[in-house]
């Protein structure tokens, strides 16, 4: 397929007369067409395309009903029958009434050549760039982001099923790679036990059972493993993707003890960030928060939240299920700032800000990011007559730290702790030894601090004082209306679950998500949809004033 720009053209007289008298009252299609104009054009994918072939349909079109597509949560069958078949689609468009449109396998094509270039940030730019020309998006103010969990498009398998199907796709693979060498390698058993899914056998129901069938599956996919490896195997075998699959789904749950295949206890698996969850989504991580477990993905939406703002949404990243949300606030500014969207003031939850975090931000961006910050877990910051840090007074310049017992310290040393550096501060074994106030202090010989560097240190105590008034509990309700936003994009427009395999569409769909709510956003605007409120239980409206002044504390 090859692609021949066209500049973007009127719509067509009669659909916009057909239109008109179809839609009144106009539906979301035709008022974002009216007030956005072009979303996208031909040319923003220029690079998608190669100079010859048969011309393919406009990319811009395709853009737009790939965001519309999620904006109604259609499939890609009923996204193509409604080009063809709906006159408000046709109008956003600008196709002619009689135009036929495309075969829906046209759309899984498209995201494809999306996903080579990242070109799905593109789209969400796009809308953004259209609400900032029409005045509807404001950069400088407040945002806000929060995070939820993605379920992988493959199912969940049983570990018998996982190591099963792994082995299984693996021989099938072989068989189309070298099927004379594997009909000659493959041992009798193999074809009765794995040339079907393992989802058509019946496992056995006690638990002895299962395990020698465990057993039996290793011990297979280690023979077809060293047959692999073999001198006398064809080449290029060991590059295969379903057999290195099973390598690494093997090193996982299976070893070698004394010349026999064993399975591997929990604490003898790679770490989870490694480990395979399903042979037919090899990025797909399992991770746990709080108790939700899932295997899969995880995606960060920031959104405006100034109260007199139109709330876009300004960012969406999706990483592994396993990558920590305090990871994350560097490459989400990062992108924020590339669309010109940083805000001033950025609320997050208590998985994003580090003292670290927050530094970085105000020096990198200028973006002051707010959040709880975790409290010290020392056992000092527990008891009222403990002694935390907070309570020695640091002398940064003369580098001396002075304990409530009015004590300097003997040792300041920077030393380097993984991808930082710490500073270790102790204090002498004789004064702490002859002080009164030693068991309020430390359960050793004499206390030692862990401090950071001075700027960080005093971003972790000022925020940490602050949290606890009354003033910062109210300022940080703002961050709550995130969770409406990951609501409507669950409802809307599927996010909880993927639709497709691999982070990189996976990544995509979510961008797409992005968009699509935007566009709804900007329709409610114009049409004067007020936001919906917060839902409140018959019996919760009948709290007392008293107590409900102990509920917002």
């Amino acid at each position: 397929m090859s692609m021949r720009p066209s500049s973007p053209e009127e719509i067509p007289a009669e659909t916009v007369r057909v239109a008109r008298a179809a839609f009144p009252k106009g539906s979301l299609a035709i008022r974002i067409r009216d007030e956005l104009g072009v979303l996208f054009t031909d040319g923003q994918f220029v690079d998608l395309f190669p100079a010859r072939g048969k011309p393919a349909w406009s990319p811009g079109r395709l853009a737009l009903v790939l965001v519309l597509q999620f904006v109604e949560g259609l499939t890609d069958r009923q996204a193509a029958e409604a080009v063809r078949a709906r006159i408000d689609f046709k109008y956003a468009l600008g196709l002619e009434l009689e135009d036929p449109g495309f075969d829906f396998s046209v759309l899984s094509e498209f995201r494809d050549r999306l996903i080579t270039t990242d070109a799905g940030r593109q789209v969400l730019d796009s809308v953004l760039a259209a609400a900032r020309k029409k005045g509807l998006l404001a950069s400088g103010g407040k945002a806000r982001t929060d995070s939820t969990h993605v379920l992988s498009a493959a199912r969940k398998l049983c570990w018998l099923e996982m190591v099963s199907e792994t082995l299984r796709s693996a021989l099938n693979a072989l068989a189309m790679a070298a099927p004379v060498w594997l009909a000659q390698t493959a041992e009798p058993d193999w074809f009765r036990h794995y040339a079907s899914r393992a989802e058509d056998s019946r496992f056995p129901k006690t638990r002895t059972g299962r395990d020698e069938v465990g057993l039996r599956v290793g011990r297979d996919g280690m023979r077809l493993l060293m047959a692999v490896t073999a001198p006398s195997a064809p080449g290029g075998l060991r590059e295969v993707e379903q057999v290195e699959n099973l390598r690494k789904m093997w090193v996982q749950h299976f070893h070698l003890v004394e010349g026999e295949v064993k399975r591997r206890e929990s604490n003898e698996r790679p770490p989870g960030a490694l480990c395979l969850v399903t042979p037919y989504d090899i990025e797909a991580r399992g991770s746990i928060k709080r108790d939700t477990y899932w295997d899969g993905y995880k995606v960060h939406l920031t959104e405006i939240c100034d109260p007199d703002a139109l709330h876009l949404i300004t960012n969406v990243a999706t990483t592994v299920s396993t990558v920590p949300d305090n990871v994350m606030s560097g490459e989400i500014h990062a992108g924020l700032a590339q669309r010109g969207c940083l805000p001033g003031e950025h609320w997050v939850d208590a998985g994003y800000p580090t003292a670290a975090r927050v530094v970085a931000a105000r020096r990198d961006h200028n973006v002051d990011l707010v959040g709880p910050m975790v409290p010290s877990t020392g056992w000092q910051s527990r008891t009222e007559a403990g002694f935390p840090i907070g309570a020695f007074d640091i002398d940064w310049d003369q580098q001396t730290v002075t304990c409530p017992g009015g004590k300097s310290s003997i040792r300041w040393s920077r030393e380097p702790v993984r991808d930082k550096v710490e500073i270790r501060v102790q204090f002498s074994r004789a004064d702490c030894r002859a002080c009164l106030v030693k068991d309020s202090c430390t359960r050793g010989p004499r206390r030692k601090l862990t401090l950071q560097d001075q700027d960080t240190h005093e971003v972790v105590h000022q925020r940490r004082a602050e949290q606890q008034t009354d003033e910062w509990k109210e300022r940080y309700q703002i961050r709550a209306g995130v969770e409406g936003t990951i609501s409507q994009a669950v409802t809307r427009c599927g996010l909880r679950r993927s639709r497709y395999r691999g982070i990189a569409k996976t990544s995509l769909q979510h961008q797409l998500t992005g968009a699509a709510i935007n566009l709804a956003r900007i329709d409610a605007f114009l049409t004067s949809t007020p936001r919906a409120s917060t839902r409140i239980s018959h019996f919760a409206r009948l709290r007392p004033a008293e107590l409900l002044g102990e509920a917002k504390s």
